[in-house]
């Protein structure tokens, strides 16, 4: 398991834990933050996790508009202000 130390010197240490998948990506996975993410590498899904990892505390990335979701086709007052866990299992198999 690979071992990342986040921020300064001061920082809690954290787990990042890499998977190799059946067809050969890899998955970076920080269990703290509850956030994954893929590539064909090692080093592409430890990049894509880094990302990940700062669009979902906010550090980067733009808010989503009204706008934004209606381009989607997805109507605004349906969508909760407010981040909520989905509901599990979130997929079917």
């Amino acid at each position: 398991m690979a071992r990342a130390e986040a921020g300064d010197s001061d920082s809690q240490r954290r787990e990042i834990r890499l998977v190799e998948e059946e067809d050969g990506r890899w998955s970076a996975i920080d269990e703290e933050v509850g956030v994954a993410s893929q590539g064909e590498t090692r080093s592409e899904a430890l990049a894509n996790l880094d990302e990940a990892v700062a669009l979902h505390r906010g550090e980067i990335g733009e808010p989503i508009t009204d706008a934004d979701l209606r381009d989607l086709g997805v109507d605004p007052d349906t969508v909760p202000d407010e981040p909520q866990e989905p509901d599990a299992p979130w997929f079917s198999e």
